[in-house]
């Protein structure tokens, strides 16, 4: 029917009637993201959405029957702002929606993207009511026992008796918290709970508790950036007598690095690269490649995270378009099918969208560089304990 039509008109209409046939067979995907780009979440958001990126940028490349185009909407931190930019790329006719940090931000962004049909695809919440509320469209690549191995490891090789847990009580952190004291004292750790509002700035009344009363060897830091800044300004003044500061997510990235080198010395944080970063396989080295070309920095482990996540989703969409499914739950259906090795190691989702293969690695910080410390298999260097940044 369109060769007829074609072959009816002028040489000008013939060329447009051409591109318009040309245009159709390059299959372009939109796939919606929605990001803190703004607001207190801004750094890590800016993390994954570089490795979304570059995931695009890959698949792009080496799929020669799909294109993936991503539409991006800032999110500014706010989770009214991430139901409201779920709903904006949702009319804008992505298939999927990428990204989300925080998991109050990212419950009820899943649940817009739920209703309206799409699957949600992260690496920023770690809350396990986000997989156990019934969310058939809802995966992730990690979870809070992840991270809970991670420091139990650590803190168990290093022989540490006592631990002062200072936690934010956003559900995550809570969450983590509680799971972490119930881990440590089971092995026998003598452990000590401090909760802080998210609104927290001054925690000198916190830190003078750990001096002066628990005088743990350790403190474990569960929050976010600007709580780890905080805790470890504070620190800094009052000097608590401990052997280390241990903390979670978003802390041993060289951007922290960068901006709070002053804070940073010797601390641990989860992280699954070293940095400078060090890749063995040929789709690691493409991901460093292109990281490194698109950024003109290394890669750091929210950039792999979200480099993993959208190329899970990106070959999921892919699949269902080849099947023509796209609208009819196929991309839930494949990813559900997935099962792949990936550079944070092998992924699989259970029915409620964890990956049951997560484990975290952690780092510490040593001079310029981000070494890996945990667990051993792993270890791109040994661990300074005692140190902590004063």
């Amino acid at each position: 029917m369109m060769k007829n039509t074609c072959k009816s008109i002028g040489l000008a209409a013939l060329v447009a009637c051409g591109l318009g046939l040309s245009t159709a067979q390059a299959d372009e995907l939109l796939v919606g993201v929605e990001l803190p780009l703004t607001g207190t979440l801004a750094r890590v958001g800016a993390g994954m959405h570089e490795g979304i990126m570059v995931a695009a940028d890959v698949f792009n490349k080496t799929n020669s029957k799909h294109k993936i185009k991503i539409i991006t909407v800032d999110n500014e931190s706010a989770p009214a702002k991430a139901i409201a930019a779920v709903e904006k790329l949702a009319s804008q006719g992505v298939v999927a929606i990428d990204g989300g940090y925080g998991s109050n931000n990212i419950a009820p962004a899943s649940d817009a993207a739920s209703k309206l049909g799409l699957v949600y695809v992260t690496s920023g919440g770690v809350d396990d009511s986000l997989v156990n509320s019934g969310r058939k469209n809802f995966f992730r690549i990690n979870n809070s026992a992840g991270y809970q191995k991670a420091m139990v490891g650590l803190l168990g090789d290093l022989n540490v008796k006592s631990v002062s847990i200072l936690y934010s009580t956003k559900e995550a952190t809570a969450g983590l918290a509680s799971d972490l004291q119930k881990s440590l004292t089971a092995k026998g750790v003598t452990v000590v709970a401090h909760a802080f509002d998210p609104a927290m700035t001054d925690f000198k009344p916190i830190i003078n508790k750990v001096k002066l009363q628990d005088k743990s060897e350790v403190i474990a830091m569960i929050g976010y950036e600007n709580d780890y800044v905080g805790i470890l300004r504070a620190a800094r003044v009052l000097k608590p007598n401990v052997k280390a500061m241990v903390g979670v997510w978003s802390l041993a990235t060289p951007k922290m690095a960068a901006d709070f080198p002053d804070l940073m010395p010797n601390v641990y944080g989860t992280a699954v690269l070293p940095f400078p970063a060090e890749f063995k396989t040929a789709e690691g080295k493409s991901f460093n490649d292109t990281y490194q070309r698109l950024y003109k920095k290394e890669p750091d482990y929210l950039g792999q995270f979200g480099y993993v996540q959208s190329m899970l989703l990106f070959d999921a969409i892919a699949r269902a378009a080849d099947k023509g499914t796209l609208k009819k739950d196929g991309v839930a259906e494949e990813m559900r099918k997935t099962d792949s090795e990936t550079l944070i190691g092998r992924v699989q989702f259970s029915s409620n969208g964890d990956n049951v293969n997560f484990s975290h690695r952690m780092g510490q910080h040593q001079g310029k560089k981000i070494v890996i410390v945990w667990p051993k298999a792993d270890a791109t260097g040994k661990a300074n304990f005692p140190g902590v940044p004063w």
